[in-house]
């Protein structure tokens, strides 16, 4: 909407202005006209469709603060905004709050909602829910490429053991950095799985030694790859924990304590069969290196450091506690009705199985399971009836968390396939900006090249083109937005 050179502004009463409950506007947002009454908007004045009203007596200055263009003849106001994002925001008007219509990115109906000086707090919570997970999911972008610049980018000023450890610290912990990484982390797997089934194969009978006191014990060949996998996972934690840039965080973190628990206890039966003989008998000895033996389950648990499944897994079943919760919930009120009855209903019977109501508990266990070892089974006709009920309750108990659960799994590994997608797009990006700064540099040289007049053997053919389309690289005090910033 253009305006004209001899608009005049709308008409006013004798007192200088309308009354602003009688007052009516246009709104031209992006193309869609939409006429408000003064009596609407004036119920949420701080907003900028009530400024509106007041800026007409106070000239040009004061309507351009607000809109992009106005046309007095028409009492027109014209926006370059979202128009989709507009008719929600102008129910707060209507019906006091505001619902996001699906499609539309809620990092940008919030910057719409800033321009127009609407306050978060019409926003309806089940939308509020969405924009947080969204500003969730743009900060992991950021924090995901932010690592990525951190392991590409080269600071002169460190030090040499700085820059080592950072070396050392992505050579261990980004397998993606290098192809020597790569290598690393998948000789760390086979070491975990070399290690695991080392100590399974070492409690087959035929494959264990006798010792001079008649004791079983692994094979000495088991027994030297378990020294040489537990060399290999104590080198490979020094080595993280000296050139973790946070000690601390690296001491506490989950994995760390069970590669701890995967290490410890080979160096704890190591000092309790040197050193432990001449503090305590050697049965008891035995018995604590045994039971530290078990402890090496642990390193399975290292699998999760190099899968990723594993991790979505762990962090579906971290999301899913309510519904877990749930199916215990049902679980444990099955049980103990269930074998009450049971226990009951089997009285009658001479020879039966119901001891008391704390030993049912076991038959209700796997029977609401659907395992059935048959150890106990009821044998009067309303105990078997009693079976029946409680293992077809077992099912609908069991079956009911479960959907939740997976859809957990499944939006948390499609969250990451897009987070992961998002941060290569980013960086794509900043390299073409980075390509299309370079291009500017090159045209700047040429352009002084071409000011200053020097002479060469082209220089009357050189032609300095310039694009309209052409995107300027900023200076470095103004830096590029991308399209995550731009989002933000």
């Amino acid at each position: 909407i253009k305006m004209a050179g001899d608009c005049r502004f709308p008409d006013v009463g004798a007192d200088g202005s309308e009354k602003n409950e009688e007052m009516e506007i246009v709104v031209n947002v992006g193309g869609v006209r939409q006429v408000f009454y003064g009596d609407n908007l004036n119920q949420y004045p701080e907003t900028r469709l009530a400024e509106l009203i007041n800026c007409l007596s106070g000239g040009y200055d004061s309507i351009f603060s607000l809109c992009d263009d106005y046309d007095p003849g028409k009492r027109e106001f014209y926006f370059d905004r979202d128009p989709d994002a507009f008719k929600c925001i102008i129910d707060v008007y209507y019906f006091g709050e505001i619902h996001m219509k699906k499609g539309i990115c809620p990092i940008c109906f919030k910057n719409e909602m800033e321009f127009w000086k609407v306050d978060l707090k019409f926003l309806d919570d089940c939308c509020k829910t969405h924009l947080s997970e969204k500003r969730e999911e743009l900060e992991e972008i950021a924090r995901r490429v932010q690592l990525i610049l951190d392991d590409l980018g080269v600071d002169a000023s460190e030090s040499r053991w700085k820059r080592c450890q950072k070396y050392i610290w992505k050579f261990l912990e980004k397998p993606e950095s290098s192809y020597p990484a790569r290598v690393i982390a998948v000789l760390s797997f086979l070491f975990i799985l070399i290690s695991s089934i080392v100590m399974c194969v070492g409690t087959i009978p035929d494959l264990q030694v006798v010792d001079a006191e008649g004791n079983r014990m692994e094979h000495p060949t088991l027994d030297s790859i378990e020294t040489a996998c537990i060399g290999w996972f104590t080198m490979e934690y020094v080595l993280r924990l000296i050139s973790s840039p946070n000690k601390l965080h690296f001491v506490l973190s989950f994995m760390n304590i069970v590669d701890v628990l995967a290490i410890l206890p080979f160096y704890v039966s190591l000092t309790l069969t040197h050193l432990g003989a001449k503090l305590m008998e050697l049965s008891n000895v035995q018995q604590a290196v045994q039971a530290l033996r078990i402890m090496r389950i642990a390193r399975i648990f290292k699998l999760a450091r190099h899968s990723s499944g594993l991790q979505t897994l762990t962090y579906a079943l971290k999301r899913s506690f309510k519904e877990l919760g749930l199916l215990l919930m049902y679980l444990a009120v099955g049980i103990f009705v269930f074998s009450a009855l049971g226990y009951t209903m089997e009285q009658s019977h001479p020879d039966t199985l119901f001891k008391s109501i704390p030993q049912s508990f076991w038959w209700a266990i796997i029977t609401m399971t659907t395992v059935g070892y048959g150890d106990i089974y009821p044998k009067t006709t309303l105990g078997k009836l009693n079976a029946a009920i409680s293992f077809l309750c077992g099912v609908i108990a069991i079956a009911l968390p479960i959907h939740p659960i997976i859809n957990n799994f499944v939006r948390y590994y499609n969250k990451q396939r897009v987070l992961e997608t998002a941060a290569k797009h980013e960086l794509e990006l900043m390299e073409l900006n980075s390509a299309e700064g370079k291009a500017t540099s090159s045209k700047s040289e040429l352009e002084d090249l071409a000011r200053e007049g020097k002479e060469g053997p082209y220089s009357s053919r050189l032609k300095v083109s310039h694009s309209d389309t052409f995107i300027h690289l900023l200076s470095e005090e103004k830096h590029y937005r991308t399209r995550l910033q731009s989002c933000k």
